[in-house]
Parts: C-alpha cells; structure tokens; sequence
C-alpha cells in the first residue's frame, strides 16, 4: 500500500465510515490533504466547492484528480495557443481533437484513425518491466475508449548514459515490458526512437503511442447521458496496485537519492485486455454502448467524474458493488486504486441484457454500479451510507490553474555563444573515415536490433514498414491497401539550446520522415516532457515548446488533435532536456507504394534533396567526438519542409522511388551509411563538391558537407530510367545527384571507402557488447 493511502486509511479508521453527513457534522476533523499532494490553498478551495470539509473519499478523488498529471495545473493555461493557431482548413479532417481520450482523422473512404501518445515515465524507473507495460496498456484502452480496433504501437524512449549500472537496470525492464505486453496483445511495434543522455540518468522517458482503426460512423466519446441509463464497470477487479500511482508519482520530482515517492506500480495483464479489446469491438458492433471511458490514471475516480462531467445529468454510483480483489480495501483505495484492464460503459436499460450476453461470452466480468441521475452531482455511496457528493466538473476538468511563473534561463546566453565552430574538424579522408566509424556506433546511432528484434513488428499482417525504416506504415483497409504512417521525433540537445525551435525541429523531423515513407500528413499528437514547472525556467521552455509546435501546425496545416504532459522529470534540482516529443501521422492510398530507406539495386540515381548548411551545433558529431553542446540548433524551414514533402508523395505515388531516408542525426555520412547498410547495397558519391555552400557561396568543405544536419533534406535512390522524371517532378525543391549505387562499398571520390561489413560491424556492436549477444 502507498504511503498516501496508508495516512489517508489511518484518519478513516480513527472516525469510522466517513460520510457526507458525518463530514457535514465534524468540519474541524484534521485531514491528510498534504499527505495527499495538495496544497493548503487547494484544500480550501475544495472544501468550499464542497460547502464543507470533504471526506476523505472525496478528498482521495480531488487529490488523485488534481494532480500535475491529471489536471494540466500547470499547462493548460497555455494549451490556448493550439486553439490561436488551428484553421477551419484544419479542423476539415479532424473528427474529434483536443479533450477526449484520443484525436481521430479521417483518412478517407469512410475510415477514421484515432493515435495518441503519452508518458509514463516515473512508474517505469520505480519498476521498469511493469511501468512500461502498463504504459503500454493504458494507451492501447485510450484508443479502444475511442470506438476504435488497436492496430498498432510505437515507444519513443530514452535512457540516461548507456554505460551506467542504472540504465543497465532500467532499460532491459522497459524494453521487456513494451515487447511482452505489446506482443501479448498481438500488436505490431511499428517505430519510437531509443534515445541515451545523461540529463535521463535518474528521469528515464517512456513514452508509448498507439494507432486505432474504425469507420466514421463507430466513433464512441466519453459521456454519461440519458436519465436512467446504466453505468457498468467491466474488465479485471479492482486491487491495490497503483493506489495513488502514475497520477501522484507522475506529479513529483525525484530526489537525489531515488523516488520521492515509491507508490505501488500498476500491474497488467495483457491477456487479460486482448480478450478486453475483443469484447468491446462486439460490444460497439452490436450498438449497445452510449457512452465509454477506459479507467487509466486515477482509476474510478476519473473514470466516474469524467463521464458524468461529459454527460448532461449527474450520476449515482454504489461503490460496494465494484468486483475487489483484495476485500480489505477502503472506498477510497477504491477510488485511487489503478489497477488495469477495466473499462466502464454507459448502457440504455434496453440494451443492457444484451450488453451483459456480449461480456459473459468473452468471460469479462461485468457489473452494474450505478446510473445517471437527473441531478448534476456525482453521487456515490458505501453499502447505502453517501461517501461523494460533488458537482463532477469541479473534479473532473475545474481544478487549479496556475498561471506559473516563467523565465529565460540566464544560462542560455553562454551556452547559445558556445558554437561547435570552435571545435577542431577532421580534415584527411582518414581521418573523417574513423569518425564516420565512431558515429555509426555511438549510443544514438548503433543499431538497435538489440532492442526492436524483442517486438513483433509484422503480427496482424498489415506492416508495410517498420524500424529502422523513417516511419512505420501499416494498412487499414485489405481491400483498397489504404493506411496510414506515423513517425515520432524529438532531439532534445536542440530543445535545449532553443525550445522554441528545438519543438519546430521534432515536428518538422516526424512530418519529413512521414512524407519520405510516401504520405501525406495529416495530423499531430504529442507528449511534453520537462522538468518540474515551479521552476521558471523549466515553464518558459514549456511555453516556448507549445508556442513552437503551434505556430509550426499553422504554418504546415495540420493540426493538434491531442496528447500529454509530463512534468517533474528531474532528480533534485537538475532537470532534463526539454524534450517535445512529436507523433505525426499521414496517410497513403496504397501502402504497397510505400518508399524503404534502404538502397535495393545497383546503377540507381542518388540524389540529395534541400539545402546544406554549415550547421554543426547540438550535432551528433559534437556530442559523442567533442562531448559538447552548445551554440544555436539548425535552421527551421517550414515552407522548405513542406514543398519537400508534396514532392516526396508525389514521386512514391508516380512508382519511381526506389529508397528515401531523410538526413537528421549524424547528417549525409550516417545516411549514406545506414542507406548503404539496410540491404547491403553500396553506393559511390562523386558530387560531394556540389553540397552545399558557405555564407560566402564557397562550397563546403568535405567534412561539413558530409556530417552537417541541416534540416528538410532526404536522399532519394531512383533508378535510371526515371532520373529525368523524378527531377521534374520535384519543382522548386533544390536537388543535386551525387551519386550511384552499387558495389559493396560506400565511397566518397578522392577522400574515403569503407566497406559496408566494415560499417556493419561498428554499427551492430555496441548494444550487445552492453547488454548481451
């Protein structure tokens, strides 16, 4: 049992049973609000919402609900600047967007998808396995509350140094638990990102996205209407894992010396859900459900307050009727518990026997607890006795805000003046060789094989494309091959140096790799991780993050439809990178057009798209060769990255695109490698002098022009036969030909050859000589 829940339980059985009219008659009893995460005017604030002291039920769900994690206390005053920069030509795809449980786009004929990512973070460094897992699940029941059948799931992760004893804790557990839950459920791992730094030594980010499918018309929100209508509670039992879990241990900072708070972590069984997501794909088909909300962070006491918020009356519910696993429990354990794999549904009396059938067939417990009321309060009692008696808005989506404040951090300034310019850069091909070497299996850039080799990627049969490829593409429809893509980016060193820019940098990367898969984008979630926001200078990084991401959708055209935030990612005073973490998604008419990055034949035409600039700082190249980190982060291009995307679609649907790979982290020499690496096909590069230029106009010198990461650049292999065609078809976007495939080599015309078994072996060592062959 939590900490929490033990001082909330103590103050309960001193009193006996606390109800509404024993609070009523006792307002002066001393209450473990702080225990519980609130602050003192917090308290006040709910006691006069209440009218009087709560009891300590409602003290539970207020805490639990108004928690950093589940309120946004910190963060919505912001999220007004989604709604300033979101267009009535955006909002034209967008089925549902911000406030549900997931965003759902129309992809076209008559298809919906519905995506979303969100952290958890804190319970997967406290229990690594089960925190990710768990992080997992309670995604996949965000796009299954949708209406939606889960297709699939991506984990964008990072980890502290790769050499330290506590990565070598905690990255094995979360990589066991995405794969072993994910690959229970039978859902394909299609793409994420495995990110090592230090600033994630004691704040690990696991972040996990999933993809839902359905048609328009099985759209399902969360809502409790219709006086009478039945409130089910179905799924697992409720225990005491997780009391006070994700959403109080996600709303603190870690100390120096480990967890401030070591809450249980919720425990899952993904057997247990795939029967869940089974059972209410029949429960949908059948058009039994009015209304559907999973139970994640917060457990009933979101579940409850949010539906009766969302409805038009108020609700009643029995708490004594809830299924337990553990008979000890205290209605407020109940109310916090988190334990996974349950759902709760809204049902007309005329369909409830049918409802009943449809979860007795799958064997999934289900109860009725309660109903909606013709009141506007959210009612629930213990064996006849009131427990809550509150307005649900005011639990639900009335909590605090702060307006906190907000500074520029004074460091900027000497870490923006410290430029990569300053750094000593290999001049002999020799030289540029061995880097190229140590890039290719530094931490960020080796393979990660180790890591995706434990998903399923091609469960279900409808992966296009996956890891290592830029995004991962699966089909929706088996008739027509319509699907969609979806990418996640984020490189944190650039958040760092520029927040502002560093969130237009993840868009603009998630939306290229989209495009150079072959669709077209279409739509946005995103998962915020930052530090703790009573530090100024961690909210103007926040602030500046959103305002970026904003402005970035405006200008680009797609728009926002969802995601989450993750604060408190700091041990002590120290905080992580800003790091923004964007999901974007497009859509193809045929995924069999889909473009790989890999070179696949000899004697095609290689091209190099976009711009080089001498842009070397916050590079992967000054960090793993210089260990530094400084200056100003690349140039941000919007309208570069847009025309470069409409021509990338238009070529994978023309069928002249062999292979594109878009150019980040490491710049061309990394994607010449990987290119070269992916099906063992060499390349030579004999337009090396035709990349790029100085301020000045000269050209750029061999080293910048191969490990330089401007932005809104991909090489593209075309064959021959299509040159002429592919150049014609790619407008005003600046291009070169710089090369041709073949051979085994990658080579660079007067300067270097390295052979891809050459590149292979530095690039596939470096995770299993850590962690195992």
């Amino acid at each position: 049992m939590s900490d929490t829940a033990a001082t909330a339980t103590a103050a309960t059985t001193e009193t006996g049973l606390d109800t509404v009219a024993n609070a009523a008659a006792t307002p002066d009893v001393e209450q473990p609000w702080a225990e519980l995460g609130l602050k003192s005017d917090e308290y006040a604030n709910i006691r006069e919402i209440v009218g009087r002291r709560p009891t300590i039920a409602e003290l539970a769900m207020y805490s639990v609900m108004w928690s950093e994690h589940c309120s946004y206390k910190s963060s919505k005053v912001h999220f007004k600047l989604w709604g300033e920069n979101t267009t009535d030509e955006m909002r034209e795809k967008l089925l549902v967007g911000i406030g549900e449980n997931a965003g759902v786009v129309d992809i076209g004929d008559g298809w919906a998808v519905t995506f979303k990512v969100e952290s958890h973070n804190h319970p997967s460094y406290v229990e690594p396995y089960q925190g990710a897992a768990t992080g997992v699940g309670g995604i996949v029941r965000d796009i299954m509350s949708m209406g939606a059948r889960p297709i699939a799931v991506m984990d964008p992760l990072r980890f502290g140094n790769l050499h330290h004893p506590d990565t070598q804790r905690v990255l094995p557990g979360v990589i066991a638990g995405v794969g072993g839950y994910g690959n229970c459920l039978g859902l394909p791992n299609i793409g994420g990102e495995v990110v090592f730094d230090d600033c994630y030594q004691g704040n690990p980010l696991v972040n996990a996205l999933c993809v839902g499918a359905m048609r328009v018309e099985d759209i399902h929100l969360a809502k409790a209407s219709g006086v009478g209508n039945k409130v089910i509670l179905f799924g697992a039992k409720t225990g005491g894992d997780g009391i006070g879990g994700v959403s109080v241990l996600a709303s603190e900072t870690f100390e120096a010396g480990g967890p401030a708070k070591r809450p249980a972590v919720q425990v899952g069984d993904p057997f247990a859900e795939k029967v869940l997501i089974e059972c209410c794909l029949d429960l949908y088909k059948a058009k039994v459900v009015d209304g559907i909300q999973d139970l994640g962070g917060a457990g009933l006491s979101c579940a409850t307050s949010e539906l009766a918020s969302n409805g038009d009356g108020g609700m009643h519910v029995e708490l004594d009727r809830v299924p337990l696993r553990d008979a000890t429990l205290e209605p407020h354990e109940i109310l916090m518990s988190e334990s996974q794999e349950r759902m709760m549904a809204v049902v007309e009396p005329k369909h409830l026997d049918e409802f009943m059938a449809i979860t007795d067939r799958w064997d999934v417990e289900a109860t009725v607890v309660g109903e909606v009321t013709d009141g506007d309060h959210l009612v629930i009692t213990w064996h006849g006795e009131v427990i809550v008696d509150v307005p649900p808005r005011s639990v639900a989506h009335e909590g605090p805000t702060y307006n906190r404040p907000l500074a520029r951090p004074d460091y900027l300034d000497a870490l923006n003046a410290d430029s990569a310019a300053t750094l000593e850069r290999p001049e002999s091909g020799d030289d540029i060789r061995a880097q190229l070497l140590t890039l290719l299996g530094s931490p960020n850039l080796c393979d990660k094989s180790w890591v995706t080799d434990q998903y399923d990627r091609y469960v279900l049969g409808n992966t296009a494309l996956a890891q290592p490829d830029d995004a991962g593409v699966v089909r929706v429809d088996e008739e027509t091959g319509r699907g969609v893509a979806v990418a996640t980016d984020c490189n944190g060193r650039f958040a760092k140096l520029d927040p502002y820019t560093g969130a237009q940098l993840a868009l603009a990367e998630a939306y290229r790799n989209v495009a150079t898969a072959g669709a077209a984008p279409l739509a946005v979630t995103d998962c915020l991780n930052f530090g703790s926001p009573e530090d100024p200078g961690v909210m103007w990084q926040f602030r500046e993050s959103i305002r970026g991401i904003a402005e970035g959708c405006k200008t680009l055209g797609i728009p926002v439809t969802g995601g989450n935030v993750s604060f408190y990612n700091q041990t002590g005073d120290v905080a992580i990178h800003p790091t923004p973490v964007i999901g974007v998604l497009g859509v193809m008419e045929d995924v069999s057009k889909r473009s790989g990055s890999g070179f696949r034949s000899d004697d095609a035409h290689v091209y190099l798209l976009g711009t080089t600039r001498d842009e070397l700082d916050g590079s992967e190249w000054a960090h793993v060769v210089h260990k530094h980190l400084g200056g100003l982060p690349p140039k941000v291009d919007l309208a570069a990255e847009q025309a470069l995307g409409e021509a990338l679609v238009r070529a994978a649907q023309a069928g002249i695109v062999e292979a594109a790979h878009d150019l980040s982290e490491g710049g061309l020499a990394i994607g010449l490698a990987e290119m070269a690496m992916r099906h063992g096909v060499g390349v030579t590069v004999d337009g090396l002098d035709r990349v790029g230029a100085t301020e000045q106009g000269e050209p750029l010198d061999a080293f910048t022009a191969l490990f330089s990461e401007s932005t809104a650049r991909v090489l593209v292999a075309v064959p021959a036969g299509h040159a002429a065609e592919f150049e014609q078809l790619l407008g005003e976007v600046p291009h070169v030909r710089i090369g041709v495939t073949g051979g085994r080599d990658v080579e660079v015309t007067d300067l270097l050859t390295v052979s891809v078994t050459e590149l292979r072996s530095a690039h596939q060592f470096t995770m299993p000589a850590v962690f195992g062959g």
